[in-house]
């Protein structure tokens, strides 16, 4: 803690303005009042972004020699503070009880963890969205067992936008299930201080303003998956990729909260994936908080996924 020396003409100032407080002319209390707003909106402009990081195969990464601390060592390096890590094999969560010492370690080094959970049919009431549910108990119940080394959230991957039927511009019938299914998981979430975020496409973001704040008021966060903008073959330099980024990012943010004035609104991560930029990514990853960093419901960044990094260094 940072030591206050008071003078005695301070001191002799404190003083007085304590025997003077009652009578403060109203002028004055309003001028105090704002400097203390001022000071709260300059704290806000600093908020913390999330940078996030995708670990597919999050059982197989962590029991590889070595798995946890590299994964850890990348982190640090590329300025992660969170990860989304896959915690099933093909469907079975017996494993959880290996990410106990994984998730301490990445504690240790100011990381968040939250549990990747991925389907293409938990939307759908019966047993789709009961098997979602059943992990989602599986990682409060994990926690619950490690109170010190627990889950900081969980993180849906649901694309019912894969099925045929639920193909084409436009077609958002799926969404009502969809919302439905994340207010599910909410429900168990939240009372036991875990976060949810879900990824989305940009579809999601072309609805109605209707459809979009039921959307964007069933969770507090989402994360857009914003790819295929650009190719590492395609001609562009650097510069314009980078203005490609910059541009369409605020146009999903515009398209996602046009016309929506609830409080409760979501708010948004946007992710990149390697295949797309290469090693250029970091400067894509970095150019989101340029060009965003001043709107609200902007988030931070992540990147996918851990898996090509990985596949680099072999």
């Amino acid at each position: 803690m940072a030591e206050i020396i008071y003078s005695r003409q301070s001191l002799l100032f404190l003083y007085r303005l304590r025997r003077d407080a009652a009578s403060l002319s109203l002028t004055a209390l309003c001028v105090v009042l704002m400097c203390s707003l001022c000071s709260s909106w300059a704290a806000a402009g600093e908020r913390a972004l999330a940078h996030g990081l995708w670990v597919w195969k999050g059982p197989s990464v962590l029991q590889a020699p070595g798995g946890s601390k590299r994964l850890r060592d990348f982190c640090q390096s590329a300025g992660i503070n969170e990860v989304y890590i896959s915690v099933s094999e093909h469907g079975d969560m017996s494993g959880l009880e290996r990410f106990a010492e994984p998730i301490d370690l990445l504690h240790r080094s100011h990381v968040r963890v939250e549990a990747l959970l991925s389907s293409v049919d938990a939307d759908e009431p019966g047993k789709h969205r009961d098997k979602l549910l059943d992990h989602v108990r599986a990682v409060v119940k994990f926690n619950r067992d490690h109170p010190r080394n627990g889950f900081d959230g969980i993180h849906l991957d649901i694309e019912p936008q894969q099925r045929p039927e639920n193909k084409g511009a436009g077609n958002l019938r799926f969404l009502p299930n969809l919302v439905a299914a994340y207010r599910d998981v909410r429900g168990l979430a939240e009372p036991v201080h875990l976060t949810v975020n879900a990824d989305i496409q940009n579809k999601l973001l072309k609805g109605n303003a209707s459809e979009r704040k039921m959307l964007l008021s069933s969770l507090p966060h989402f994360t857009l998956m914003m790819y295929e903008l650009s190719s590492p073959n395609d001609g562009k330099s650097t510069d314009e990729k980078a203005e490609k980024v910059r541009t369409a990012s605020k146009q999903f943010l515009d398209m996602a909260y046009e016309g929506l004035r609830e409080e409760d609104l979501g708010t948004m991560i946007i992710g990149l994936r390697t295949p797309d930029y290469e090693q250029l990514l970091p400067k894509m990853l970095e150019t989101l908080d340029e060009a965003n960093t001043r709107n609200p419901h902007y988030r931070g960044w992540a990147r996918h996924d851990y898996g090509d990094t990985l596949k680099a260094g072999r």
